[in-house]
Parts: structure tokens; sequence; C-alpha cells
């Protein structure tokens, strides 16, 4: 699976020297090398936020393409060396993370968990809001306006839920530890791993948001990480070598094939109240099994 080439960008190839663009650089990864890469990401930026300024002083809709390149001391052809449409100018830093969350992916130690992983990658996509705060709450800002933008942030956001799931689907294709009741080669493969790279994402999303809703202020990293541990503790006990999930519930009718490691009860009750089963480790707490009695009753109660 490639999966670098998945996450490729789709755009022109780079500027070939017009107004104040950058031309290529040499691809050994010298210094002309790299001062080329820097006048280009300078130029994106500098479109970017010409954008942003227009759509916020005239509106999106009344913005034209020939009016943001004007701003930006370019001409309209250059503009379109960068981005292909002037939505796309309001993200101007989702191609290059893609790329460098990919490369992580495939750069990842085969004993680090697949979890942490896709974390320390979608991670990557926040330091990319947070190194420009002011810029980050002002798109919001914008977004929230405009539809067709939100829109286009809705896609971006899918490109990065796709790279994960195809990095777990593969990772646990060959990991000797996996989550509970993940099987290899069963049916249910690609939608946990669809599952596990939303809650990611989603977690991502929502600290970003309430980040961006502060005015950008706040440890958002640490936030974020407070994230993942609910989701470690929610969905992938396996995540944390000797946890205990102790209390947690399992459906009626579930199997516990996969909760060896924490002190799991499965719960059964008629719905006639007349006989109630409830199930528990040796090892669990007193208060553990009297809390699981009680919950089997008010479910039997409810039903």
């Amino acid at each position: 699976m490639d999966r670098v080439q998945s996450a490729t960008p789709q755009h022109s190839a780079a500027p070939r020297g017009a107004d104040r663009s950058a031309g290529p650089g040499p691809a050994d990864g010298g210094p002309g090398s790299r001062r080329a890469a820097a006048q280009r990401q300078q130029m994106r930026q500098d479109l970017a936020t010409a954008a942003m300024e227009l759509f916020a002083s005239q509106g999106y809709e009344e913005t034209t393409v020939d009016q943001i390149a004007a701003a930006a001391g370019v001409a309209r052809r250059t503009f379109f060396r960068y981005f292909r449409s002037k939505e796309e100018a309001i993200f101007p830093d989702h191609d290059d993370t893609l790329v460098r969350v990919a490369d992580l992916l495939a750069s990842a130690e085969p004993e680090e968990h697949p979890l942490d992983v896709v974390c320390r990658g979608i991670k990557e996509v926040l330091r990319m809001y947070a190194s420009t705060p002011a810029v980050s709450v002002a798109r919001y800002q914008l977004i929230r306006q405009v539809p067709a933008l939100r829109e286009r942030e809705i896609a971006v956001v899918a490109r990065y839920e796709r790279l994960f799931t195809r990095y777990l689907l593969g990772r646990f294709d060959t990991a000797e530890e996996i989550p509970p009741g993940w099987q290899r080669g069963g049916e249910d493969d690609s939608m946990l791993a669809e599952v596990s790279a939303a809650a990611v994402v989603a977690a991502h999303n929502h600290v970003l948001r309430r980040w961006l809703r502060a005015g950008g202020r706040g440890d958002v990293e640490a936030q974020l990480d407070h994230s993942f541990e609910v989701i470690r503790r929610t969905f992938w006990a396996s995540a944390e070598p000797g946890a205990r999930r102790r209390g947690s519930l399992v459906a009626p009718g579930a199997s516990v094939t996969g909760w060896e490691e924490g002190a799991a009860s499965a719960l059964s009750a008629s719905p006639g109240g007349e006989v109630l089963i409830t199930v528990a480790r040796t090892d669990a707490p007193l208060d553990v099994v009297v809390e699981s009695i009680r919950a089997a009753l008010s479910g039997a109660k409810q039903a």
C-alpha cells in the first residue's frame, strides 16, 4: 500500500518563475532547493492572506481571482500556479501537511501502537493551525460565514480521515497486538478502521474549534492529548498496556472475547424481570460487581 502517493497533492506543478513567484529549485535538497521551497511557501501565504483580507472586507462572492492576485502583487496566471480556485487559497498549508502526515505514518516503528501513530499524525495538523493563531482564528470566522468554504473544509478533513483509515487497515493486517474485537481479515475490519480514524479526526476538530472560539488561546496540544486518552479508554483499551476496564459493560448477548485485560461484565435481563444474570471477573472490586447488578436491574425495569 503506497500511502505517500495517495496523499500527494493534485495541484499543478510549482511555478516556473513569473512575477514574484519562486521557480523550481534544485531537487538535491541543497540550499537552493530549500530557498526555492521557502519562496514557494511564502508566495502561497501571501496569496492566502490577500484572499482572506478581500473576503473579509468585500465578501467572498464579490472577490475575484484577479483582485486576489493584484493584492498579492502577482499576475492572474501566477495565482493559478499555486491554487486551482479562490476558495482553495484559504487552505494553503494542507497539501504539504498531508504529505508530512503520510511520511510520519510510513516511517512509524512497528512496535508503536497504531492508534498512537494516528494521534501523532493528526497532531501535525493541529500544529499547523497553532503556528499562526491569528490567521487561524480569522480563517475560522470567515469559513463560518461562507458555505462554499465550509464545504471545502469538510473535503480537506476527509482526506486525513481516508489516510488514517488506510494506515490502520494496513497495520492491523500484520500487528501482533490488535484492539479488542478486531479480527484479522474479518468482515468488520474496514468499518472498525473507519470508526477509529473518524474518532481521532473528530476529537481533533472538536478541540480545534473550541480553541479557535477562544481566540486561539490556551494549550491546545494538551487539550488534544486529553481527548486522545478519552478515545483510548473508550474504544481501544489495548492501547494502554496493563489497563483495566473495571466496571465496563458489554451489551446483552455480546461476546466478552478480547476483554481479558479488564474486569468486564456481561449483563442480561429478561424483559419481564423474572430472571437476572450478571457475570463479573473474580478480581473485580465488590463495588463494581454491585454497580453491575444495579445497572442490570435498572435496565430490566426500563424494559
